[in-house]
């Protein structure tokens, strides 16, 4: 599967270890964890293969207060006990967001993801 970024510094914390190091306080776990997310991401044929894998954890983000986050959605970087995931966006071939949300009715055709971020939530 093909994997933009938001910017530059999720770029980098996605693909350095010295960048995720200094995010995750030296955690080596977490650091492996994450890595191993984005490579499984890039081994993935489409969005149905993290799908079909419960450790991920894909599931949808809700819009909350001013927050829009309908269309987007997050993977766990280490299991659910740890606050940290990965928040994504699926996009269609043409790098446009779906029309249709529905993780289960686009999920085998999306080939692209954006990744907005990796942050600490819930804790």
């Amino acid at each position: 599967m093909e994997i933009l970024y938001a910017n530059g510094r999720v770029k980098k914390i996605c693909t350095s270890e010295k960048a995720a190091h200094k995010l995750f306080g030296g955690d080596d776990w977490l650091v492996k964890a994450l890595h191993a997310k984005i490579q499984a991401l890039d081994a993935a044929v489409s969005l149905r293969d993290i799908l079909l894998q419960p450790s991920f954890h894909l599931h949808p983000l809700k819009n909350k207060g001013r927050s829009k986050l309908k269309g987007y959605y997050a993977i766990d970087v280490k299991g659910r006990s740890n606050a940290w995931r990965i928040t994504l966006q699926p996009l269609d071939d043409n790098q446009e967001p779906f029309a249709c949300t529905n993780i289960d009715e686009i999920a085998g055709v999306v080939r692209v993801v954006q990744i907005e971020q990796v942050s600490k939530h819930y804790g």
